[in-house]
């Protein structure tokens, strides 16, 4: 029989859950996959844990038979210290995880349990492990973007929007693969287009920082890849549209629900590669061992509906050269 445990931490019920999912079949060595994200974060719990196990289901690891998931959320990103905590006091097996800032939390908790990242920037320079060939620790896994994407993301922003002048980077400051995206902007100079901080921790700020964007003439955004970004893409493709702002964001889920364009990475393919990745240490091989990867396919994406909305008229050549065009 299946039985489902939840289990209240940090004594509120806007703290951190868990789920132990299934029990063994006897006889079975079974193995625990810990599973650490936002509760906000619908796409990480709708489609990347979905993926991950059906990825992992064609590998062997049958949930109720040979394996068990621990399903961790937290509401907000300062409650992931004590989830992470908590998490590895359960001694999973492996741990997979999306963005920076929760392998940072677990980097902390624990330096011998595995941990398989996706979505995260700029692992050498966070800390979390030694090089990409050669991870040197506990951690391993798939990033989603170098620092120089940014660059990327501002010659999109430009050619969608030409009359953009203040080009501003939204992103949070208290997380290090941020900083660097914003580090490369700054050392690029388009003629007539500046770049400027727009530094947002929390989902109250996005209102006051968009509108002083809007205030002044010729304002457009690039939206970096972060939780809160994330959590609140609704929020942000809302303040785009209601102060005319062309904004460019790192993934198609944003045009997909009414943003203008992305440029990125299919992040639901990147998490049945982590899935290899878990199976190979569920298995025996040491996260030190597996180097981390890089995205090898982008994708640009098009809402030609909200470029209208906006008053842009998309050049024949940009609709060519995109993957996908949302009419």
């Amino acid at each position: 029989m299946r039985r489902r445990e939840f289990v209240v931490l940090l004594g509120s019920a806007t703290a951190a859950t868990w789920s132990v999912l299934a029990h063994p079949q006897q006889g079975d060595r079974v193995r625990r996959v810990g599973i650490l994200g936002l509760s906000g974060n619908e796409e990480f719990w709708r489609e990347y844990v979905p993926a991950l196990k059906e990825r992992l289901q064609t590998l062997g690891w049958s949930e109720g038979r040979n394996v068990r998931y621990i399903n961790l959320s937290v509401e907000r990103s300062d409650q992931l210290q004590s989830a992470a905590e908590q998490l590895v006091a359960l001694s999973p097996d492996v741990i997979f995880v999306l963005s920076n800032p929760a392998v940072a939390a677990l980097t902390k908790a624990t330096r011998s349990i595995p941990i398989v990242f996706t979505s995260v920037s700029n692992s050498v320079g966070s800390g979390f492990v030694t090089s990409l060939a050669r991870p040197g620790g506990n951690v391993t896994g798939f990033h989603n973007f170098e620092p120089d994407i940014a660059a990327k993301w501002l010659e999109v922003l430009t050619q969608l929007a030409p009359g953009v002048r203040r080009a501003a980077f939204v992103y949070d400051p208290q997380i290090a693969a941020n900083v660097a995206f914003f580090q490369v902007l700054e050392q690029i100079y388009p003629q007539g287009v500046k770049v400027v901080a727009a530094r947002v921790h929390e989902a109250g700020e996005f209102e006051p920082t968009l509108a002083a964007i809007a205030k002044e003439p010729g304002g457009g955004c690039m939206v970096a890849p972060n939780p809160i970004n994330t959590t609140e893409r609704d929020l942000l493709i809302g303040l785009a549209a209601r102060l005319s702002l062309p904004m460019v964001y790192p993934f198609r889920s944003y045009p997909d629900r009414g943003g203008l364009a992305s440029y990125g990475f299919d992040r639901t393919q990147q998490v049945r590669e982590a899935a290899s990745y878990v199976d190979r240490i569920l298995r025996g091989t040491k996260p030190e061992d597996l180097p981390v990867q890089l995205p090898t396919k982008f994708e640009f994406v098009i809402n030609l509906k909200t470029a209208k909305a906006l008053g842009l008229t998309v050049p024949q050549s940009l609709l060519l050269r995109a993957d996908d065009v949302i009419q």
